[in-house]
């Protein structure tokens, strides 16, 4: 098995992927959004965290009519950033996209959609995406034809930036602005693998945890043992001294002063070439949250909402029963490598500023720099 040419969910044709990312004037957050090919495609849903903030997960219950979807969103601002898939949906209607209910024209986009809870941690409280956010995601998506990502922001209460990350933007971007996981900086990451028989699945997860990306014990991403070799940088162990100041600020944080409900949450989208039906792209959503458990203790938390959507465009055959066996196993990894890639992209960033919660947080390479190899030393 080897990564896609990206190792992302780009690798899956047809797919594009748009952020929106909200930083400045009091905000800290964003909007990342799926794009199916024009005729959507078929999804499902799975949903294990306590607290989720979702839109449209009843209608991919198999049992449910429409089995067609045309985007997905992932957003930051808790309940309200939902709002964001409104402006989604007009602009795939405005580009006559979406399920066919009469004369041409005449169609209703299916959006599903789930957040993470960021509120607050740009400084002000009230900062959260609405339908404009989720517009400028859909139109970053779709304005590249190779499907390149972008970051936008066009008033002052958005940083004003945009630039061509590239089909690999990771880390502090759309949906994972203003992510955080266990006392670390969370982000956007992304995977991809290509199977024996040819098909591709991938993963795009936000990393938001209540849980711990790190092994305690040892200051290691639990994520990174899980990768495709050569996948990952040679991370070293951390010093001891690193692991032990880990432990006391996690400690700290778990403590019931600075747990919020409802104030996590790690979601995401794994999708596939393959042609599948809306149950088996239900059970390709359930397996995959077998992922975010490998790579965040403890997952699916009281405090946590995780959701993974799951599509399949339909590009290939539909698999055998043990080529979907092999698609449920390479869905899972790709999961926790691409929490392992959130956690590495992830940058420092001074949480809550100007504020009583005022802190900086660090990533994870900031918090371990033991991590980082260590250049060999030239030989005379």
């Amino acid at each position: 098995m080897r990564t896609g040419a990206t190792n992302s969910l780009l690798d899956v044709a047809g797919l594009r992927v748009g952020h929106s990312t909200s930083i400045g004037a009091g905000r800290r957050t964003g909007v990342t959004v799926v794009v199916a090919p024009r005729g959507g495609c078929v999804a499902g849903v799975d949903v294990r965290g306590a607290a989720p903030g979702t839109r449209e997960t009843d209608l991919l219950d198999p049992r449910c009519l429409v089995d067609r979807v045309h985007a997905v969103v992932l957003s930051g601002g808790s309940a309200f950033g939902l709002a964001a898939a409104d402006g989604v949906a007009r602009a795939l209607y405005a580009a006559g996209v979406g399920w066919p209910m009469g004369a041409t024209g005449e169609v209703v986009p299916i959006v599903p959609a789930a957040v993470i809870f960021d509120l607050g941690r740009g400084g002000d409280f009230g900062a959260f995406p609405g339908a404009d956010d989720g517009a400028r995601a859909y139109a970053a998506a779709t304005r590249s034809p190779a499907g390149d990502s972008a970051q936008m922001g066009t008033d002052d209460a958005t940083r004003a930036l945009e630039s061509r990350a590239g089909a690999r933007a990771l880390g502090p971007i759309g949906a994972g602005t203003g992510a955080k996981a266990a006392g670390l900086a969370g982000g956007i990451g992304s995977a991809s693998a290509v199977l024996p028989d040819g098909s591709t699945v991938a993963a795009l997860v936000v990393v938001n945890a209540v849980g711990s990306p790190v092994d305690p014990a040892t200051g290691e991403l639990w994520a990174a043992r899980h990768g495709l070799p050569g996948e990952f940088p040679p991370l070293e162990r951390p010093a001891s001294g690193e692991v032990a100041a880990y432990r006391e600020e996690r400690h700290t944080e778990m403590t019931a002063a600075g747990l919020l409900p409802g104030g996590a949450t790690t979601i995401g989208v794994v999708a596939t070439d393959a042609s599948l039906t809306k149950a088996e792209c239900a059970k390709l959503a359930a397996v995959g949250h077998d992922g975010i458990a490998r790579g965040i203790d403890p997952a699916h938390t009281l405090l946590d909402g995780d959701t993974l959507f799951a599509l399949a465009t339909g590009e290939r055959a539909a698999p055998g029963l043990a080529d979907l066996l092999a698609l449920h196993s390479a869905a899972a990894r790709c999961v926790t490598r691409a929490i392992g890639h959130a956690m590495l992209a992830a940058r420092t960033a001074t949480l809550w500023p100007g504020t009583p919660a005022e802190r900086v947080v660090r990533s994870y390479l900031d918090a371990f720099p033991s991590a980082r190899p260590t250049a060999p030393t030239p030989v005379p």
